[in-house]
């Protein structure tokens, strides 16, 4: 059986699957030509990432195909439902990149909170020629310990980034509609267990209470924050979105912060990807990212093992 990873896949993952008997091509097909390759080579099995679309056009020409597989979380480019009813098994890897998105919203929050993202740019300029002014520009930063940080949406990656929070000292609050109450171990090198219950609140009670804001939440229809939502927010508060693009609404954004209702911002996945608006990509009080929250290496052997195991499980 032929496995087709048009977006890649982790070596880990080809190794399992070689082992298994299944065929591997390591090749990615424009989304235009998708069809006729899937076709032409009788591949059984797509993975994709978040680049190639698998829509209702490209399901039904390959008739083909038994498995479509994301590697990663969201399914918003795939018709799931669709390929299902077609009676094609449609998987992805929930578990395996939680951390390491995780540890990309703490990167944004330590960055935000003392200036990196900007000094990074302006020491290489001008830090020979202007230090003192620079460090005098940078020198009103603030600590995460004993700050409060909003989670809204409190799946598997809201609670590996409440895990980190509670770690560094942070009031964690959360926000679900389909989740109550949520028991977080937090686990240490030596193999000592600290155990938290943290009980799920309006998404209301979150973004007046919160210093900071992180989101988890899936694409959807509507905003989950816009204007309404940051008229909310404390003053000075921060946010970080790592989830999907269009979950923000990124003009509303822009104002709050040229407002300042809201002191800085980050962004890993953006409404008009790849090709963000130029005001957020030109704003010094955001820091910016191009969609890499599960690009870990840690995260891809995982995401890969794990497809193949499903994979060998379905078809073996």
């Amino acid at each position: 059986m032929k496995v087709l990873a048009n977006d890649g896949i982790a070596t880990s993952g080809v190794v399992a699957l070689e082992n298994a008997g299944f065929e591997v091509i390591l090749k990615t097909v424009a989304q235009e030509q998708l069809a006729d390759f899937i076709n032409e080579n009788k591949v059984d099995v797509l993975l994709v990432r978040s680049a190639t679309e698998v829509r209702e056009a490209l399901i039904d020409a390959c008739p083909s195909l038994k498995i479509i597989g994301r590697g990663g979380v969201g399914m918003d480019n795939i018709d799931v439902e669709y390929a299902r009813n077609k009676g094609i098994k449609v998987i992805n890897t929930p578990a395996a990149s939680s951390h390491s998105v995780a540890e990309l919203v703490f990167a944004h929050l330590f960055g935000m909170v003392r200036f990196l993202h900007d000094s990074n740019q302006n020491m290489p300029l001008e830090g020979d020629s202007k230090f003192k002014e620079l460090k005098k520009a940078y020198a009103k930063g603030v600590e995460l310990k004993g700050k409060t940080l909003g989670i809204l949406g409190f799946g598997r990656i809201g609670q590996a980034t409440a895990k980190i929070g509670l770690g560094i000292g942070m009031k964690v609050v959360a926000y679900d509609p389909f989740i109550d109450s949520v028991h977080i171990g937090l686990e240490f090198y030596d193999g000592q267990q600290v155990n938290f219950t943290i009980d799920t609140i309006s998404k209301e009670a979150v973004l007046a209470q919160a210093d900071f804001i992180s989101l988890h939440v899936p694409a959807q229809e509507d905003y989950v924050i816009g204007a309404k939502e940051f008229s909310i927010m404390k003053k000075g508060a921060g946010i970080v979105n790592a989830a999907r693009g269009g979950v923000i609404d990124e003009v509303a954004l822009v104002a709050a912060i040229e407002e300042g209702k809201i002191s800085n911002a980050a962004l890993d996945v953006f409404e008009n990807e790849p090709n963000p608006e130029i005001k957020l990509l030109m704003n010094k009080n955001i820091s910016l990212t191009p969609h890499i929250g599960a690009a870990t290496l840690e995260a891809q052997d995982r995401i890969g093992e794990e497809l193949a195991t499903q994979i060998i499980k379905i078809l073996a």
